[in-house]
């Protein structure tokens, strides 16, 4: 006879986990059969599982843990304010001195033409509201016939049905009849996997000309706005040439078409900048964000508004009608005016810019001596490897795509080290207050890890290389 396992064991939480849960972004009959890692704790820049192992964050959670884990600051600025208010929405003419504050604080924060905000849940609710938000403003400004969006193949903007159909992930398309009408896609500004033989300064006029393009052959007077991530996250940590985002504004503007930043994940810090479009030099007339504005300690979202459309939309536009229970949640907004307490005390953006991020890209760019790195890359505390089998060309592998990316992430959780796999790459945003000490860890571990992969790949004979497509023949 079998006993049952311990209510306190993995192989107890596994069952539960395999019995109930169904995961995101999951194949929930492989990974039941796999079986799922149980994470009990966490502690500054690690994690720990239910087996004692001890594993370093490499992703910050989900992007989101700015200031580190296990900061009792915002746990008890949580813990207060649920006693003291532990719920109340902000329809019905109220609102609470946490919201007000919040808002101020991130307006405080904000590039300077930006000073209103409107809360969500998360970033997929902010980037849903965008679209409605959008929209509205420009049915109120007397042209509603400006109703369509222009986003970028392989981008994310979360996995509503907005979101989803915004964003340019082929996977998310093929499932609930997305994408949803009105979305016209364009080229990424994907050099290495895409830039043929353009410089990256011809591949970044390329790319941001393929948005003049669709707004063009739609009609700059049914085009409603252009939206994208700083740096595309999800997609691969894609940073674009240094020309791309400028000539993206500069065509935007010459069209009255508005421009939306995605920073649910370059926002509050992760590029040195307080936000991604202040390091790429452009200035949004909106903002998403989520993740890092809490450290992930409680769900909280929203959209910054611009002044040109936040006077539009005040003046003109009558009821928004629009909102979540959760909007500005008590608890989410004394977590997120902790979470910015600290990072302005211990200048953790500042330590992104100067500090730990320098510090850690010099090590991280030797990675590209490793002869799996084609390309190592970053920015802030946003970074990614592209593995190939061939350097020179930039070619991609013969296995099917992923093969090669989820071969290193298992190496990489079994080493010690959280790093996500992006097709066949790797990407990392370790937390604003990993030290020089855990940095040189990090480092050792993923030569580690590619050593690990490099020789199982040859082992598996699977360093074989195939040319890419060119963006100007995709």
């Amino acid at each position: 006879m079998t006993s049952a396992p311990l209510s306190n064991s993995t192989a107890h939480w596994r069952a539960l986990d395999a019995a109930h849960h169904l995961h995101p972004f999951s194949d929930t009959k492989a990974l039941n059969a796999e079986g799922v890692r149980v994470i009990t704790r966490a502690e500054g820049v690690y994690v720990f599982d239910s087996d004692g192992n001890r594993i370093l964050d490499g992703m910050s959670g989900l992007w989101c843990s700015q200031v580190g884990h296990g900061r009792r600051a915002i746990v008890d600025a949580i813990a207060q304010q649920l006693h003291q208010l532990d719920y109340y929405n902000t329809f019905f003419k109220t609102t609470h001195p946490g919201a007000a504050e919040l808002a101020a604080a991130i307006s405080e924060v904000a590039p300077a033409h930006m000073n209103h905000v409107f809360f969500t849940s998360g970033g997929s609710e902010a980037v849903d509201t965008v679209l409605r938000m959008v929209r509205h403003y420009w049915a109120a400004m007397g042209k509603p016939e400006k109703s369509i969006f222009i986003s970028r193949r392989n981008g994310y903007h979360g996995s509503t049905m907005g979101g989803a159909s915004l964003g340019g992930m082929k996977p998310m398309h093929a499932q609930g009849g997305l994408p949803i009408p009105g979305i016209i896609h364009v080229a990424q500004p994907y050099w290495w996997a895409e830039g043929g033989e353009m410089s990256r300064e011809e591949f970044g006029l390329y790319a941001a000309r393929e948005v003049a393009r669709a707004i063009d052959e739609a009609g700059p007077e049914n085009v409603a706005a252009f939206i994208g991530e700083p740096i595309q996250g999800a997609g691969g940590v894609v940073i674009p040439p240094a020309n791309y985002w400028p000539e993206v504004e500069k065509i935007c503007r010459e069209r009255d078409v508005l421009l939306v930043c995605d920073e649910v994940i370059c926002g509050f810090g992760r590029t040195g900048q307080w936000f991604g479009a202040q390091f790429m030099g452009v200035k949004p007339d909106l903002v998403t964000f989520a993740k890092g504005v809490t450290s992930g300690y409680f769900p909280l979202g929203g959209v910054i508004v611009g002044d040109r459309v936040a006077e539009g939309f005040i003046e003109h536009g009558g009821d928004f009608n629009h909102g979540y229970t959760y909007s500005g949640h008590p608890g989410g907004c004394a977590a997120a005016l902790a979470n910015l307490r600290i990072m302005h005390e211990e200048k953790l953006v500042d330590r992104v810019r100067t500090d730990i991020g320098p510090y850690l890209q010099e090590r991280w760019l030797k990675l590209a001596e490793h002869p799996l790195v084609g390309e190592a890359r970053m920015v802030g505390l946003i970074g990614a490897l592209e593995l190939t089998p061939e350097k020179a060309t930039r070619a991609a592998f013969a296995a099917e795509e992923g093969t090669i990316g989820l071969i290193c992430r298992d190496f990489s959780f079994r080493e010690g080290l959280v790093m996500r796999a992006v097709r066949d790459g790797m990407i990392l945003a370790p937390p604003f207050t990993l030290s020089h000490e855990e940095a040189d860890e990090l480092v050792a571990i993923v030569w580690r890890v590619l050593d690990l992969t490099h020789a199982e790949l040859l082992k598996r004979s699977l360093m074989v290389p195939v040319p890419r497509v060119p963006a100007r023949a995709a």
